[in-house]
């Protein structure tokens, strides 16, 4: 991949990332107080719904530019005919290994965002301090492995379904998609992989909020998953749907159609002054 992607990738995806998770942190704290262990109105309600926005702006751009660069360059590395059968495993595979880069810098952050959400009488570098002075490092990555169990069968859905979205549209009017268009593509895309992750989004925040010590705090989805079949059944599997399928449909109209915006102008950019 050349410098001049490299870096449109990298630019693209962090303002991609840091506009989605600024403009849609509500829907986000309402999904997180809706699948806590304490309960909606406990956890705050309607309360204080920024409470944790400086973890996420500081970790969205970062986040989003790892996972970008790592995308594009599995791509890049991967390169097959766009007729190929094999463009959506290209896809899949490109999309998982940038989700298991993007995790070393998001599960940091959304820790702290989340304990902030359902704590909003404290401040979010509290709460930075009180995880890495009860629980060290390791604290701070509890739920990685949730995340990236998460995460990874997201991008599966959501990638080689935007990518394809955008092919066959490209391909019925004769011409590569505009921005705009790749945008209602990444909401639909969104959408979809959101609402049939669910569960495991629901297991990822039980880990997530749980007390140190404890065994949902170990980290096992498949125990925590258990556990919230055995108590709630299946509402409790997919608490939380609405707002996270609203949020990432928004989310994937604006970070997917902010994402192909950006990285088009700057690649624009670098081919008129190289």
């Amino acid at each position: 991949m050349e410098g001049t992607g490299f870096t449109a990738s990298l630019v693209a995806g962090g303002v991609a990332g840091v506009s989605v998770d600024l403009i849609l942190f509500p829907l986000d704290t309402i999904k997180t107080r809706l699948q806590s262990p304490q309960g909606f109105k406990k956890a705050g309600g309607f309360r204080g719904i920024y409470a944790g926005v400086p973890s996420a702006a500081i970790g969205s751009f970062p986040n989003a530019a790892a996972f970008f660069i790592t995308y594009e360059y599995v791509k890049w590395v991967l390169h097959t005919d766009s007729s190929s059968y094999f463009m959506p495993v290209k896809h899949m595979l490109a999309a998982s290994v940038g989700e298991v880069v993007a995790c070393l810098i998001r599960v940091p952050s959304e820790v702290v965002k989340q304990r902030a959400q359902v704590s909003a009488s404290l401040r979010t570098f509290q709460i930075f301090s009180n995880i890495l002075y009860q629980e060290g490092i390791q604290g701070l990555y509890r739920g990685y492995k949730s995340t990236v169990l998460r995460e990874i069968p997201f991008s599966l859905v959501q990638f080689p379904l935007w990518e394809s979205l955008k092919a066959l549209w490209s391909w019925r009017q004769h011409h590569v998609v505009d921005s705009w268009q790749s945008a209602v593509c990444g909401a639909f895309a969104g959408g979809f992989a959101a609402a049939v992750t669910t569960p495991l989004d629901v297991a990822k925040t039980r880990i997530m909020l749980a007390k140190a010590g404890s065994s949902t705090a170990s980290g096992n989805v498949l125990s925590a998953l258990h556990g919230i079949w055995r108590t709630q059944g299946l509402p409790g599997l997919f608490a939380g749907v609405f707002p996270r399928m609203a949020a990432i449909s928004l989310g994937g109209f604006i970070f997917l159609g902010a994402y192909d915006q950006t990285r088009g102008l700057l690649l624009e950019l670098g081919r008129e002054h190289p």
